[in-house]
């Protein structure tokens, strides 16, 4: 059921029985009596119904990559690459929580920094959102820690989420990626770049400061543009096919984006693989 709980338009149909509550719904005929919550009658005289996570639906898994680089907010941007992913998980999160999908969330940067276990409860999102509005940028990146967390704790089917700019020091970081799928999760990468490293608008001559080691670079913008976009252009060529090859979903997301523009094509995708 993995593949194709998810679509973000529509309530998940399916309620489980398992031991951790849910939600309570008014009780509608076909409803089984034996889960009327009588307590609930008592209070209010009316007859509510106890809904359970059930345990074959989606487990999400939205990892964060939350290292240093991910502060980069380039000259008139309104969102940094942190802020514009934890706002990308947060509306996924939602859509998961309101369909009865459980949602989790791992924050990562040279170690797992924060990690809140995948639940379906309503009021689990409160939760996810407060996680993810507490992450500040620090340190190196280091994404196989996420990996090895995941593959740790998400033990059957997940569906793996990685939103994170790639800037991470093991070339091989993407085929990592592959043990996750080797395990039957899905997975996505939302890979998430300023307009600026984009586009490299930069002109004049520009101290340029790393923003997880003590690297630095001083050069003239206009005469570096073009040797930078070739080796962007070749880096961005090289993670879309070891994503192919690894069977990972990927998607490039300018932080100028509305958010929609990457969601509605990324759910209209699952849909259609669904269908």
């Amino acid at each position: 059921m993995a593949e194709g709980v998810l679509s973000g338009l529509h309530r998940s149909p399916h309620h489980g029985q398992s031991i951790e509550f849910a939600e309570h719904k008014e009780y509608a005929p076909g409803d089984e009596v034996r889960h009327i919550d009588w307590k609930a009658y008592g209070k209010t005289d009316k007859y509510y119904v106890k809904r359970y996570e059930q345990e074959t639906n989606l487990r999400a898994w939205l990892v964060v990559d939350a290292s240093g680089s991910m502060g980069y907010r380039g000259p008139g941007a309104h969102l940094s690459k942190l802020e514009y992913g934890s706002a990308l998980a947060a509306a996924l999160a939602y859509l998961l929580v309101r369909q009865q999908d459980a949602a989790g969330v791992v924050a990562v940067g040279e170690s797992v920094v924060r990690s809140v276990a995948p639940r379906a409860a309503a009021s689990h999102l409160g939760a996810v959102v407060e996680t993810l509005e507490r992450l500040e940028p620090r340190g190196r990146t280091r994404l196989a820690a996420a990996v090895d967390h995941v593959m740790e704790h998400a033990g059957r089917r997940a569906q793996v989420m990685l939103f994170t700019d790639l800037m991470d020091a093991d070339p091989a970081v993407v085929r990592r990626l592959a043990q996750l799928r080797r395990r039957k999760h899905e997975v996505t990468l939302f890979h998430l770049l300023d307009p600026a490293e984009l586009d490299f608008p930069f002109e004049d001559p520009t101290l340029f400061l790393s923003m997880e080691d003590d690297r630095q670079v001083e050069a003239h913008g206009r005469e570096v543009r073009r040797g930078y976009l070739e080796v962007l252009g070749r880096w961005l060529e090289t993670v879309r096919r070891e994503a192919g090859e690894a069977d990972v979903d990927y998607v490039l997301c300018r932080t100028d984006r509305p958010l929609d523009e990457v969601l509605v094509p990324f759910l209209a995708r699952r849909e259609r693989r669904a269908a």
